[in-house]
């Protein structure tokens, strides 16, 4: 068969699974991939390679490529290799984002610009899915399209080869002269399918439904709304080309408990864990606020967990209690709650490369599997419906999530399904018919993921404390019944606190009620550089609205206690834009602030209350952190471009982090006289030099 190269760079296994999709199908065209995660160097070598290499890479945090492509970047941009050190390779490239954060794919930029920059070329168009819209959208035309890109690159290097009986019509696109474009592909790929059998006889990849019989048709054709549950022509009526059924390849079998313990910190994690007491919980907003805020205090003084201000930390989080209890009651399991779950690899298994699910502990209970290691809420993918769709007794349910996860409900997916939020509580409870084994579950949800929290304290002010604010997530699950639901990890935190929380009232006064305090798992996040300046006399603006202002909370803690400890030395100005609602509901750490501003410590205060009512002022009331720094064009200007200043972007990354974003270039445009694009630059400049850094999510 003929080889390609295989990396995913991935930070919470979206690449990796796209990946393996690309590996296992790769058999069906007649390729073969050579799999490995971009880390894994010592099994590849890009100078040496002669194969094509296909690349699927993610982005975090603000616009980085992943943990693992971290030694793989750095590799690359050795300023010493030379402008032709990789042109032997041919490459096609797959990024991952999320429009919602200014650096959209920047991971995947990053590597492809690179590898551009040193000499090699693509035999096939750079794709871009945003997870925003869906990554679907994007990642499916884009595999679609690969194979006949593949078969052309193969065909020009050498020469025509005797290909199998197999062929697809993807070697009658190679032949055209006009660039290959995902979406030409597509649809040459599409027709390609149906010509692939499988050992059974049937089409691999497209299984043609056929549409309603004629007495159901003109009940259908009735005017109704579709819904998760039903649709509505030309869908009803459609054909559809479906995915092929993802092979099964994990073998679950439950064994009676022997009375062993086990505790969530057997969860793995690469990073050290720490189980550490909560010894304060405060709510910092009243009760009528439209979101409710707490600040808990982590007791972490019998640990050598260590921080400074800036940085985040994972908080480790069980689904909810009653979410797993359904699970086990859905999946007529509840009386095996305790049994051990023993897996194994199928023995005649078609998946290329299967693997146990690392995340997963050894005989664990079946009530810890599903409450600490997988991912239940997840959106489930296409894949996961097709496999839903043939566990299904009821014809029309069957019918239905086979739409859901065809090229023709791409729409209906999209709408029903991830911007819905289902989960697969809310796809059990929409087809009651449905009944997967649990091992379907272990092959299609993901790894329950830690949350991350930003650091609110300074271990200077509160030594052997650690502090964190959230609000707690709620928000209905309206899929098939209206269900007020929590966030995974804020509403499990807000339960766990009930019996110490201090209401609003004692936020600054009591020391908390006297209760047994909650333990909860706590490990480190990769060290980030959202940290004050080396150099204390350097001026900082700081933009935090709502639950975005914690980790200034710290960096003011530790300025001031610097300034206390070195009353001789200068320090530079600070600058902070707060924004909340209300000033009496939710104008968080109030007391806090102006203790800062009056010891001279913060020096500029801006806070901005989006829902009061204005108070006439002459420019108009500053509405939001972004109208503030308006307000302050020629400071802010004058911070960053004259000063050498740094500025700190912390909270929601879909509108606020945006709006500043955009606030920044007119307010650079303006003061310096530049066009905006001149601007936008000058911001990138800062970036690079992170005197420009964001904690948004």
């Amino acid at each position: 068969m003929r080889r390609f190269l295989l990396l995913y760079a991935t930070q919470r296994g979206q690449a990796k699974a796209i990946a393996e999709e690309i590996s296992e199908k790769a058999v069906t065209y007649g390729f073969s991939a050579d799999l490995y995660c971009i880390s894994e160097s010592d099994k590849y070598d890009l100078k040496t390679e002669t194969a094509p290499l296909v690349m699927v890479v993610s982005t975090t945090g603000d616009g980085d490529p992943p943990d693992t492509a971290r030694k793989f970047v750095k590799a690359i941009q050795d300023k010493t290799l030379p402008p032709d050190f990789l042109a032997h390779l041919r490459y096609g490239l797959l990024g991952l984002g999320d429009s919602e954060y200014t650096y959209f794919c920047n991971g995947g930029k990053v590597i492809d610009k690179r590898l551009q920059e040193l000499g090699a070329q693509r035999f096939y168009n750079t794709g871009h899915a945003d997870d925003c819209v869906g990554l679907e959208l994007v990642v499916e035309p884009w595999i679609n399209g690969l194979w006949a890109a593949l078969e052309k690159h193969f065909l020009s290097n050498r020469g025509r080869e005797d290909t199998s009986e197999t062929l697809t019509m993807a070697s009658h696109a190679s032949q055209r002269t006009d660039p290959l474009t995902p979406e030409l592909l597509h649809v040459e790929s599409q027709v390609g399918l149906l010509r692939l059998d499988d050992s059974g006889g049937k089409a691999a990849e497209v299984l043609e439904q056929n549409s309603v019989n004629s007495s159901q048709s003109s009940t259908l054709i009735a005017d109704f709304e579709a819904s998760l549950t039903c649709s509505v022509p030309p869908l009803s009526q459609a054909s559809l080309n479906i995915p092929a059924l993802p092979p099964e390849y994990l073998e679950v079998h439950l064994e009676e408990a022997l009375g062993q313990e086990e505790s969530h910190a057997s969860v793995s994690s690469v990073d050290p864990v720490f189980h550490v007491p909560i010894s304060k919980a405060v709510q910092l907003t009243t009760n009528d606020a439209i979101k409710t805020t707490l600040l808990i205090e982590l007791d972490i003084s019998k640990t050598d967990f260590s921080y400074q201000p800036g940085d985040a930390f994972n908080v480790i989080c069980p689904n909810s209690d009653s979410e797993v209890q359904f699970l086990l009651e859905r999946l007529q399991l509840a009386d095996r709650r305790e049994h051990r779950v023993a897996v194994t690899i199928k023995a005649d298994t078609r998946k290329k490369g299967a693997a146990l699910p690392e995340y997963v502990p050894e005989r664990c209970s079946l009530h810890f599997l599903l409450t600490w290691c997988l991912e239940i809420r997840a959106i489930p993918k296409k894949a996961f419906l097709r496999a839903l769709a043939d566990h299904s007794g009821d014809s029309a349910e069957r019918r239905r999530l086979q739409e859901l996860c065809s090229r023709q409900g791409a729409a209906d997916y999209a709408r029903f399904v991830r911007d819905a939020g289902a989960c697969l509580s809310d796809l059990l409870r929409a087809f009651p018919s449905c009944q997967p084994p649990l091992g379907l579950l272990l092959e299609h949800l993901p790894k329950l993921q830690p949350r991350p929290y930003s650091c609110a304290s300074s271990s200077l002010f509160h030594p052997g404390k650690l502090h964190f604010i959230f609000n707690i997530v709620e928000f209905l699950s309206n899929t098939t019944e209206v269900v007020l639901r929590r966030g995974v990890c804020t509403g499990w935190l807000a339960t766990l606190v009930e019996s110490i929380l201090q209401p609003y009232t004692c936020a600054n006064h009591a020391d908390g009620k006297k209760a047994l305090a909650p333990k909860i798992s706590i490990s480190p996040r990769t060290t980030n550089s959202f940290h004050l300046p080396n150099d204390p006399s350097v001026p900082i603006i700081m933009v935090g609205p709502g639950a975005g202002v914690a980790p200034f909370i710290g960096f003011l803690q530790h300025r001031e206690k610097l300034q206390e400890r070195h009353p001789g030395r200068r320090f530079g100005a600070t600058w902070l834009f707060f924004g909340c609602r209300h000033e009496e509901r939710d104008y968080l750490f109030r007391d806090e602030l102006r203790h800062f501003l009056k010891c001279g410590v913060l020096t500029h205060l801006e806070v901005s209350f989006s829902r009061d009512a204005a108070v006439g002022e002459e420019e108009g009331p500053a509405k939001y952190v972004q109208d503030s720094l308006q307000h302050h064009s020629k400071q802010v200007a004058g911070v960053l471009l004259q000063e050498s200043g740094y500025i700190y972007v912390c909270g929601d990354a879909k509108n606020m982090a945006k709006d500043v974003h955009d606030a920044l270039v007119e307010i650079i445009s303006r003061e310096t006289g530049v066009e905006k694009l001149e601007a936008m630059k000058t911001l990138a400049t800062l970036k690079e030099e992170k005197r420009y850094l964001q904690d948004i999510w």
